[in-house]
């Protein structure tokens, strides 16, 4: 791997820290605060709504800047949002311009992968990167888990600073303050990737033109015929993984009496066999045969019905390994095939952009719909009946929609596959 790829690894892996741990602080802070129990599923879509909102723009920003730059002003952002979350600003409102700076920093992200390695190492890069982002959400979960407990809380609460009153008064909001200091550590490791030699292309600052783009983009990548099924499967996993992690705090506190504090722990649980299976991943999995992992999507949604009998904590951590690294398994070379295709079709910054609206599109919806069954009072076993059944059928869905194509579209699909296998882009 080249020099520039463990800055940008280290980059990810403070941010996304910050992302994970953030999202417990918010929770604790909306239950501490007395809020409406709907508000703690409406952080999810929350922070999906600008990947959607801004899609056309974060694209071609992304390809228009050097992404070092653009990731270095999407951290920014996120230290904005957090502290209007500290000093008064609605938790949802604030989680929601976090959102709107990891809008603008994923197309970076991802795109600088494409203009930066090869196709054959992009599955190998993709499995370090998605391994060291799940090793962030293990870690960041934990860690929000314990800024918020009765240990460390105290502690935090205790550091006073002379001459002045932070207004910091609860744990929630000491452990949101700790998150601006993961993001100023990230925002600092993005100043020092380096640029590329892909070429700037020009931002046009006409919406109509933008949305125009976008639009003739995201058709292009779902026309294609191995794009359209890479995409279909990201879409749904990160689209209900997205969701999982809420529904998660939610699970384990009526099946087994946990706190917030508790639950973070069973959601670093599933982090770490979503590692270990990117990890196997990138180390086994070819961009060439990436589509052969798709049965692994029906296997997790089986297996996310399964949650429901899981009768306490011994049973639940090994099968949410399981469950994980499937899931792992499955994303890693789906999201590579899916980079690629994108690369060659339009360029990284807007690939990624389509790709981060069509997976954020799933997360505002699903969430939504999540939050609509919790304000109607549905429990949360109901719910992850109805997310298993979704999964297991659409990705049965999906296997097929691709056996279809190698039958009716196999000269086209064996001509992306033979690019696949070069290192041409």
């Amino acid at each position: 791997m080249k020099k520039g790829f463990y800055t940008i690894m280290s980059a990810q892996f403070f941010s996304s820290l910050a992302d994970n741990a953030l999202l417990v602080g918010a929770i604790e802070l909306l239950k501490t605060t007395g809020a409406p129990g709907w508000q703690v599923p409406a952080l999810t879509p929350m922070f999906a709504l600008f990947y959607v909102v801004l899609a056309p723009l974060v694209g071609a920003f992304a390809d228009a800047v050097p992404k070092g730059q653009v990731m270095f002003y999407s951290n920014s952002i996120k230290v904005v949002g957090c502290l209007m979350m500290l000093f008064g600003g609605h938790p949802l409102l604030a989680y929601a311009v976090v959102g709107l700076g990891a809008a603008a920093y994923s197309p970076a992200k991802y795109g600088i992968l494409t203009e930066l390695l090869p196709p054959s190492q992009l599955v190998k890069a993709n499995g370090w990167i998605e391994g060291l982002t799940i090793g962030s959400i293990i870690l960041g979960v934990l860690l929000g888990g314990q800024l918020v407990g009765p240990r460390m809380a105290p502690m935090l609460l205790g550091f006073d600073l002379p001459l002045f009153d932070t207004g910091i008064d609860t744990p929630p909001e000491a452990a949101i303050a700790v998150m601006v200091g993961l993001y100023i550590i990230a925002a600092a490791f993005n100043l020092k990737i380096p640029r590329t030699e892909a070429p700037l292309q020009p931002l046009t600052i006409n919406v109509v033109d933008l949305v125009r783009d976008f639009g003739q983009c995201n058709a292009r990548l779902w026309a294609d015929r191995l794009g359209q099924i890479s995409l279909a499967t990201t879409t749904l996993f990160w689209g209900v993984s997205g969701n999982l992690r809420v529904i998660v705090f939610a699970w384990a506190a009526v099946a087994l009496g946990y706190t917030t504090t508790q639950a973070s722990s069973l959601v670093g649980v599933v982090a770490i066999g979503t590692a270990v299976g990117a990890i196997a991943a990138s180390i086994h999995m070819r961009l060439d045969r990436a589509t052969n992992v798709i049965p692994l999507g029906i296997a997790m949604g089986v297996l996310v019905i399964g949650l429901n009998v899981i009768p306490n904590a011994w049973v639940a951590a090994p099968f949410l390994i399981i469950l994980g690294a499937i899931g792992g398994y499955l994303v890693v070379p789906m999201n590579a095939l899916l980079q690629h295709r994108g690369h060659n079709l339009m360029g990284a910054g807007r690939s990624i952009a389509v790709q981060n609206f069509n997976e954020q599109a799933c997360i505002l919806g699903l969430g939504a719909f999540y939050t609509g069954m919790t304000r109607v009072g549905l429990t949360a076993f109901t719910t992850i009946a109805v997310f298993g059944v979704g999964v297991a059928g659409t990705m049965w869905w999906i296997r097929r929609w691709h056996q279809r194509n190698l039958v009716e579209h196999r000269t086209e699909v064996e001509r992306l596959l033979a690019i696949a296998r070069s290192d041409r882009h």
